[in-house]
C-alpha cells in the first residue's frame, strides 16, 4: 500500500502547490497547519485535500512527512514528535530534489523574474506535452503520464542546491535576502554552485556581468537584446496590448513572437522561454502560439478596474522589480498618471537597500508608503522607519495606513499600482472599499 505525504505546514505557498500536484498525479496528501485561513487553501480544498490542525496524532507510520520551511522542533508539536520519535522528514526542497529526478526538468532561477518566468514556461510546455509543473505563486500541476517537469528554483538560504534540473534559467544575478547573504559575491557563489549542477544546457541573461561569469558543465547559452547574445530579443515593437519581437540565433531569425506583457524584463522572459524551448527541441511555431496565449501568474502586475480606476497589484519588493513594474505600467498606459504605493518588506532589507528603493521610486509620478512589513524571520529591526525612506525620494512622498488611503484620491486620470510581499493588500482593499463607497454617493 503506497503512503500517505503528509504535509506540515500545507497552507504555505510551495507547500500547497506540491500538494496539488502529488494529489493529481494519484498520491494520497493530507496535511495540517494553523487554523489562519490562507487564500493557498482554496485549491486544497476544492481537491478535497484534508487540512488538519496541528496534531502529534497526525504522525503516524503510514505517512511519509513533509516539512514546510518556516516550521522547527522549537515551534512546531509534530515536527517535535517526529525528532523525538526518530520519524524521518525532508524539507520541501529535499524531497523536490529528490522527486525530480524522474522527469526531464526544467529549473527557473534567479534573483528576479523566478515565477513570472516559470509561469510563462510552464504554460507553453503544458499547451505543447503532458507537463508537470511547481510555480512559486502556490499553483502547481501534476499529471500522471508526464515525461516533463517545471519548476521554481529558490535561491534563499541555498535552497535549490537538491536540483539537478535537465535544464535550467537563470534570470539575473541581484543582492537580496540581506538576512542570509552576506554580500552580492555570496549570492554570486551559490547561482554558481547551482549552474554547475545543471545537465544538459544553462540559459542566462548575457548583460549580467555576474552571469557572464558563471561556470556551468552543461552548455551555456547567453539570451539578451545585444549581437554577443547566442539567442537576441530584436525588432522590438511594445504596445498597449503586450510586446511584439523575433528571436535570432546563429544570424538566423528562428522565429517572431507576442507576449500580452509589459516592460523589458517580459521580453527577456519570453526570450529565455524561446532559447530554452528551441534547444531542447520544440516546435517554434508552436511555442509563438502558445506565448500568445499566456494570462500572467499571482500578483505580478494583476489589473482590476474599480469604478473606472484602474489598480496594479505586483509582488515587486527589491528596486529592481519596482523599476521593472513601473516601466510596464507606463507601456500598458502611455497617457496616465502613474501613482506607486509601496510598502518595503522586512527591515533588514530596507536598511540595505535604502537609497536604491528611493532611485526606483523615483521613477513613479508620485509615491505611496506604507509602513515596513517585518518578517517573522527577522528577530532585530534595526533602526530604519518608512519615514527614511519618503525623506530620500525626490518626489513628495507621503505615509499612508490602512485606515486611512483618501491622500491617492488627489489624482485624475491615474493609474495606481501597489507593490510589496507583505499586506499590501490590506491597503489594496480599503482603497477598493473607498472608491466604491464614492460611486455610491454619487
Amino acid at each position: 500500500m503506497s503512503k500517505t505525504y503528509h504535509f506540515i505546514g500545507i497552507k504555505g505557498s510551495g507547500m500547497s502547490a506540491l500538494a496539488l500536484m502529488l494529489h493529481q498525479m494519484g498520491h494520497k496528501v493530507q496535511g495540517s497547519d494553523v487554523e489562519k485561513y490562507y487564500f493557498t487553501q482554496r485549491g486544497l480544498e476544492q481537491a478535497g485535500i484534508p487540512i488538519l490542525p496541528f496534531d502529534e496524532k497526525n504522525i503516524t507510520d503510514d505517512v511519509e512527512l513533509i516539512a514546510g520551511n518556516a516550521f522547527h522542533e522549537d515551534n512546531n508539536i509534530e515536527i517535535a514528535y517526529a525528532v523525538k520519535n526518530g520519524y524521518k522528514f525532508k524539507r520541501y526542497h529535499e524531497f523536490l530534489g529528490h522527486f525530480m529526478n524522474q522527469f526531464t526538468s526544467f529549473g527557473v532561477a534567479g534573483a528576479h523574474g523566478k515565477t513570472s518566468t516559470t509561469g510563462l514556461l510552464s504554460h507553453v510546455m503544458k499547451n505543447i506535452t503532458d507537463t508537470s509543473y511547481l510555480i512559486g505563486d502556490g499553483t502547481g500541476r501534476g499529471s500522471a503520464n508526464a515525461q516533463y517537469f517545471v519548476f521554481e528554483a529558490d535561491e534563499y538560504e541555498r535552497h535549490f542546491m537538491p536540483y539537478h534540473p535537465a535544464y535550467s534559467i537563470i534570470t539575473n544575478i541581484d543582492f537580496d535576502h540581506p538576512d542570509y547573504f552576506t554580500s552580492i559575491d555570496d549570492v554570486f557563489s551559490a547561482f554558481d554552485d547551482y549552474a554547475k549542477q545543471v545537465q544538459k544546457g544553462l540559459f542566462v541573461y548575457g548583460e549580467d556581468s555576474y552571469l557572464r561569469k558563471i561556470t556551468s558543465n552543461a552548455p551555456i547559452y547567453y539570451y539578451g537584446f545585444e549581437e554577443n547574445d547566442d539567442f537576441m530579443a530584436t525588432d522590438i515593437v511594445r504596445t498597449t496590448t503586450g510586446s511584439n519581437f523575433k528571436v535570432k540565433h546563429d544570424g538566423q531569425i528562428i522565429g517572431e513572437f507576442h507576449v500580452p506583457a509589459y516592460g523589458r524584463h517580459n521580453i527577456l522572459n519570453a526570450t529565455a522561454v524561446i532559447a530554452n524551448m528551441y534547444v531542447a527541441g520544440f516546435d517554434m511555431a508552436l511555442v509563438a502560439e502558445h506565448l500568445n496565449t499566456f494570462s500572467g501568474v499571482k500578483r505580478r502586475f494583476t489589473e482590476r478596474i474599480i469604478n473606472g480606476t484602474v489598480i496594479i497589484d505586483d509582488f515587486a519588493h527589491h528596486p529592481t522589480e519596482i523599476i521593472a513594474t513601473l516601466d510596464a505600467a507606463r507601456q500598458r498606459y502611455p497617457s496616465k498618471e502613474i501613482v506607486a504605493i509601496f510598502q518595503p518588506h522586512t527591515f533588514t532589507r530596507t536598511i540595505a537597500l535604502l537609497d536604491e528603493f528611493a532611485e526606483a521610486l523615483n521613477e513613479a509620478d508620485a509615491v505611496y508608503l506604507a509602513k515596513i512589513y517585518g518578517s517573522a524571520r527577522e528577530v532585530d529591526h534595526g533602526d530604519v522607519k518608512v519615514e527614511d525612506l519618503a525623506a530620500k525620494i525626490k518626489k513628495p512622498a507621503k505615509v499612508v495606513t490602512v485606515e486611512n488611503v483618501s491622500p491617492l484620491l488627489d489624482h485624475d486620470n491615474a493609474v495606481y499600482v501597489f507593490m510589496g510581499a507583505g499586506d499590501i493588500q490590506l491597503y489594496e482593499r480599503s482603497f477598493e472599499e473607498l472608491l466604491a463607497s464614492l460611486q455610491t454617493h454619487m
